[in-house]
């Protein structure tokens, strides 16, 4: 069943991107912002890029959670809890929550290649403890770059879609897929998200280091793996 995907931090590279690719896609989107008309303005070019017939609009945070059954966390690290906080109440029952977060430690002042540790174990574990009672947390879309969702090209990467929820797993498995070049897999249980953010800083480093928008591949695993 289709789902209202709210974008949170749809402002922001990496929200845009997930936004513009899953509107070129079809998708029902709403953008989320702490400001209204900037997440407004954000969906009025993701229509220039994509054609007025996009389904796309922006509204505050909450509001767009409040409209939506898929909620797609894309926000700093050191504005996380203090949103997950401030939504909560507006998250409907049975929504998925779909965390991108990255605990990186240049939110303290750090290096970006670096993750901070989450007393948790990741960024989407503190979210399954602050969310709402019922909602299913997924860890996904960490390792796509967000220059190249920004493109028109393919994003030649696999997602690696971590949850305790099989059902909500399978569904972001399938979103991940309207994204050219993106292949899905299931990367098990939500406890596994800090393997991904760590993945996420390694890959920085990589791209820093190379002047490259690098992502990752998985070899060897049977064909129906990488079917949502």
């Amino acid at each position: 069943m289709s789902r209202t995907i709210a974008v949170l931090g749809g402002t922001g590279p990496e929200g845009f991107g997930l936004a513009l690719r899953w509107a070129r896609a079809g998708e029902t989107i709403i953008i989320g912002s702490r400001n209204a008309e900037r997440a407004q303005d954000a969906a009025e070019k993701i229509k220039l890029k994509v054609g007025s017939h996009a389904q796309v609009s922006g509204d505050e945070n909450s509001a767009a959670c409040a409209a939506a059954g898929l909620v797609v966390l894309t926000i700093p690290f050191e504005g996380h809890a203090s949103l997950l906080k401030q939504i909560k109440p507006a998250i409907r029952a049975g929504s998925i929550v779909v965390d991108t977060t990255v605990p990186l430690a240049s939110s303290v002042g750090g290096r970006a290649s670096r993750t901070l540790g989450v007393w948790q174990g990741s960024a989407a574990q503190e979210t399954a403890e602050l969310a709402p009672k019922g909602t299913s947390v997924v860890a996904a879309f960490q390792n796509l770059s967000a220059d190249l969702l920004n493109g028109d090209g393919s994003v030649e990467c696999d997602a690696l879609v971590c949850s305790d929820d099989p059902d909500a797993s399978k569904a972001v498995r399938l979103l991940a897929t309207k994204i050219p070049g993106v292949r899905a897999i299931d990367g098990g249980k939500l406890e596994n998200a800090r393997i991904l953010e760590q993945i996420t800083a390694l890959l920085i480093g990589l791209n820093i280091r190379h002047k490259g928008h690098s992502g990752i591949r998985i070899t060897g695993l049977p064909a129906a793996s990488y079917q949502p």
